[in-house]
């Protein structure tokens, strides 16, 4: 009976979905803190299930606590670390992946609701498959991560880093994307644009930058050069060459802080001629051009408080803020190029 009432629009669905997306920008937040932190190698195996249960007595600690003793990081890093600053780091590392469980509850319960009820349009159905199979991935990669720093590092591959936050991204955009189409329904005409063209193109601008972000994070590239708009006084850093193409991509601690300085001027120029385009265009459709008018002033905040973060050498809060308005233009971007091709 259910099936004959599903209907092209669900705003209980969308409303799940956004707040879904919210928990995946906390999922970001928490793992942010964890890697500022140097938590993320504080639990050394993954049990999906039965990690949930930290450790409840003493001898469980000693024994977590063993465990890490016996990773690079804590010899190289941490020597000499007493319990009960383990715990600290233990903790933010528990909270992450318990936060993570919590989202895939959160994710799997409402949806099953949803199909058995009918209350999901049924044009998106499979679009709700995929995005439980993000999730999904995005654990998985979680742990090939940390795997990465268990054995011959001191901390996480760059690289296997921005794979793990890259995939996070498209997971919350995927759900910022899905929950506008159930709140909207069905669009009359989803018709080829130069102006679709143009945001996708911002779009994955914002998503690459998002991606050198992290291999600024992953080489702890934020702690140099901590100057501006030069680098140690010069306009391209002199020892930006690596060893290899790749380790100039992923490895070099200039080479990635420049790459994600140029990409931020690209990214601020285009987004700004987007939005004096806008205002100009009398194709758009409604709430477009105020969308790439907030594209624009985010991506200049955005800018504003990476340099902040550059000049005071990365505080813990400027850098989960740095994080945060990252995933919010990601989200407009998201918007804005969900906004301009429907009709």
């Amino acid at each position: 009976m259910t099936s004959f009432l599903r209907s092209d629009r669900s705003k209980p669905v969308a409303a799940w979905l956004f707040a879904v997306a919210i928990l995946v920008l906390a999922m970001v937040i928490v793992g942010g803190a964890t890697r500022l932190t140097g938590s993320g190698l504080s639990i050394t195996v993954w049990r999906p299930v039965t990690g949930v249960v930290p450790p409840l007595s003493d001898a469980d600690w000693r024994e977590a606590f063993s465990a890490y003793k016996a990773i690079p990081q804590y010899s190289q890093v941490n020597a000499g670390m007493n319990l009960a600053a383990f715990k600290t780091i233990y903790w933010w590392e528990w909270s992450h992946r318990l936060l993570g469980r919590l989202l895939g509850m959160a994710f799997f319960i409402p949806m099953v609701f949803f199909l058995v009820r009918g209350m999901a349009p049924r044009r998106l159905i499979w679009r709700l498959a995929v995005l439980f199979g993000l999730g999904g991935l995005q654990g998985a990669a979680g742990w090939w991560m940390v795997s990465s720093g268990l054995a011959d590092r001191v901390s996480v591959a760059p690289e296997r880093l921005a794979v793990h936050l890259g995939l996070a991204f498209i997971l919350f955009g995927a759900l910022v994307w899905t929950g506008l189409d159930a709140w909207a329904g069905g669009a009359r005409q989803t018709l080829p644009s130069p102006w679709s063209r143009i945001a996708l193109g911002l779009l994955a601008l914002v998503f690459l930058q998002i991606l050198l972000g992290a291999l600024v994070a992953g080489n702890d590239a934020g702690f140099v050069y901590n100057d501006w708009p030069l680098m140690n006084g010069a306009l391209i850093p002199r020892d930006y060459a690596g060893d290899s193409l790749w380790a100039i991509l992923a490895h070099s601690q200039a080479a990635v802080q420049f790459n994600h300085r140029l990409g931020a001027y690209v990214l601020i120029a285009l987004a700004i001629a987007t939005a004096i385009g806008a205002g100009r265009s009398t194709y758009l459709p409604d709430g477009s051009r105020l969308l790439a008018l907030s594209l624009a002033a985010v991506v200049l905040l955005q800018a504003a408080i990476g340099v902040a973060t550059l000049l005071t050498v990365v505080p813990l809060p400027l850098g989960l803020l740095h994080q945060a308005v990252a995933a919010l233009t990601f989200a407009v971007a998201v918007a804005f190029a969900w906004r301009v091709r429907r009709v």
